[in-house]
């Protein structure tokens, strides 16, 4: 990561940049409390953003993982996803899409089975399982959804 970027926690004057950086990477913005995000400053500038938030029955999911187009490849989101574990105790969870299932092994997740998942993280899977094959179908691309865990053991 670039010398001239460093992590902190976000503050209030961070949720409109954090914002329209989800938004430009193309992530679900729903969820979005600047309280829980982790941030890559640069010279004033949100140029990543990370969060764990907590689901109704507990859970806890690494979410809205984001880096500037133009400053990605730099190890910014390996920083923001290493920070993030860091400070919250396991388990953690997440979801992502399945071209992405072997980097967020790097950091202790595995893939998951249901009977694994918290019920909150089931209940998604099941509905985004049952949509995506109609999307892959109408893009002729595949899409899946993984959703994987990290101290669970």
């Amino acid at each position: 990561m670039p010398g001239s970027i460093f992590l902190r926690r976000a503050m209030a004057a961070d949720q409109r940049q954090i914002d329209a950086l989800i938004r430009t990477v193309g992530i679900n913005p729903m969820g979005i409390k600047w309280p829980r995000f982790i941030v890559a400053d640069e010279n004033g500038r949100i140029v990543g953003a990370g969060q764990v938030k907590q689901h109704g029955d507990g859970a806890r999911e690494v979410a809205s993982i984001a880096v500037a187009l133009e400053r990605q490849g730099m190890g910014i989101g390996r920083a923001i996803v290493a920070t993030l574990i860091s400070l919250e105790p396991a388990p953690l969870f997440l979801y992502c899409a399945g071209y992405n299932e072997g980097y967020y092994v790097q950091f202790g997740f595995r893939a998951l089975v249901p009977e694994e998942m918290p019920r909150s993280l089931r209940r998604i899977s099941r509905v985004s399982n049952a949509i995506l094959p109609i999307l892959s179908a109408l893009t002729n691309e595949q899409h899946r959804l993984v959703v994987m865990g990290r101290g669970l053991d």
